[in-house]
């Protein structure tokens, strides 16, 4: 048994649909244009003979006649019908021998046969007609003979079905055409989907140099499929750091234990090993928290939580924070703020930021010396500078400090995270990180 190929179903299906579309179109079009040109037809005739009763309703009864006589003999084409008939229905004048029977309501505009008096080899004739109620009691009967009207008619009918066979034709087969255009477009699609399922990400869909309506989505996706990448990669390079990171603490760890457990002779040398092991764990957990910070950084999901900030308040909190730990390592901290407009961001997340700048600067700085914090402003910005007396991260090294678990002194403490999270924090609220050209200090500039 015969199997059409799914995407020949396809294309006829868009294709059906598409031609459907297009025809109903044209007929509906066709039908408004009938429905306007008989109503322009009948409209014009029921202005003329609107007229014929307001003129006849205004002239003297006794001049009605005559005046009813002039009208048909300047109608040299035949097509009026004029008729005045007394109250019993007898004709007093005019061109109709007797009244439509049924005789219909005054007023109302109908079609109607007539029997015309002064048309040679006619004795009936079909007009529109109108009957008007005279003042002395007399009715004229006004009518136009349609057979031009009909003629005009028939030859708009014809126009239209002349003119919409070929439309037909075209429609169907724009619809067919334009049905395996967009069952061609959604077929690579699909195909790239099932590629992207497949786990080959590298797929794009093309785009061409002046794209349509399709080109621009497929811009869109592509966009979309270069973020999805991009983060694919980056989860499976914190998958990679993870595994980095953890193995040599996780190795020494184990190493630290199995040593202990086999040295430890007393209660007091387990509980030794326990506390380093446990401090090991910390240290673990730290670097673990911290790479799952990062990510939601970059999620930039907290945007939704920016409110405004008090920068000068969020400064003095930070070095307040820090101070009892830097007068235990004789460390002198200075904190100068000036007030600056309040700014668009999340507190939580600034205030740590501050605080792993002042932490790393009171861990690299000279021991005893100073840090000083900063927040002054300048050009229409908020910056906050952090900076201590020593020489600072070398230029050759600026770029990689912002990186995850990079570490430029190796006899620091810590996992390498925390210019990272730093980084992280300023773009996400859209400001910018930077460095001395000489010195030590670091600088966040809040637009």
């Amino acid at each position: 048994m015969f199997r059409p190929d799914p995407r020949t179903r396809a294309t006829w299906r868009w294709g059906g649909a598409i031609a459907a579309i297009l025809i109903l179109q044209s007929l509906v079009l066709a039908g408004i244009f009938w429905v306007t040109a008989t109503s322009n037809h009948r409209r014009a005739i029921e202005h003329i003979l609107a007229d014929d009763c307001s003129f006849f309703a205004l002239t003297p009864p006794a001049e009605r006649a005559e005046e009813l006589r002039e009208r048909l003999a300047r109608d040299i084409h035949r097509e009026r019908f004029l008729a005045l008939f007394d109250a019993n229905g007898r004709r007093i004048a005019g061109n109709v021998a007797t009244l439509p029977v049924p005789v219909p309501d005054a007023g109302a505009s109908f079609v109607a046969p007539v029997a015309p008096t002064e048309l040679p080899g006619k004795t009936s004739d079909v007009a529109r007609l109108t009957l008007c109620p005279l003042s002395d009691g007399t009715r004229l009967l006004a009518g136009m003979d349609l057979d031009d009207t009909e003629e005009a008619l028939r030859l708009t009918w014809q126009s239209l079905l002349f003119g919409l066979l070929p439309g037909l034709i075209v429609a169907l087969g724009v619809g067919l055409v334009a049905g395996r255009r967009a069952a061609r477009q959604v077929d690579t699609v699909r195909l790239l989907t099932e590629r992207i399922v497949s786990g080959d990400l590298s797929q794009r869909l093309p785009v061409s140099a002046r794209p349509d309506s399709f080109g621009l989505l497929c811009a869109h996706i592509n966009t979309m499929l270069d973020r999805l990448q991009m983060l694919v990669a980056e989860v499976r390079g914190i998958g990679d750091d993870i595994a980095h990171q953890l193995r040599t603490p996780l190795t020494r760890l184990r190493a630290g234990l199995e040593r202990g457990l086999r040295e430890a002779e007393d209660r007091a040398g387990f509980e030794a090993v326990i506390e380093r092991g446990l401090a090991e764990i910390d240290s673990l957990l730290g670097i673990v928290a911290a790479l799952l910070r990062l990510r939601e950084l970059e999620d930039g999901e907290r945007r939704s939580r920016f409110a405004h900030v008090d920068l000068q308040q969020l400064v003095e909190d930070a070095c307040d924070l820090h101070r009892p730990v830097a007068e235990d390592r004789g460390i002198t901290l200075r904190c100068d703020c000036v007030a600056v407009p309040p700014i668009e961001g999340d507190a939580s997340l600034l205030i740590e930021a501050v605080a792993n700048l002042i932490d790393n600067a009171m861990k690299f700085g000279p021991a005893g010396g100073t840090v000083t914090v900063r927040l002054e402003r300048a050009a229409g910005e908020a910056l906050i500078t952090v900076a201590d007396e020593g020489d600072g991260v070398p230029p050759a090294e600026r770029a990689l400090v912002t990186q995850r678990f990079y570490r430029g002194r190796r006899d620091g403490a810590g996992a390498g995270l925390g210019l990272a999270l730093v980084k992280g924090i300023v773009d996400l609220h859209g400001f910018t990180l930077g460095f001395a050209a000489e010195g030590s200090a670091v600088t966040i500039r809040c637009a």
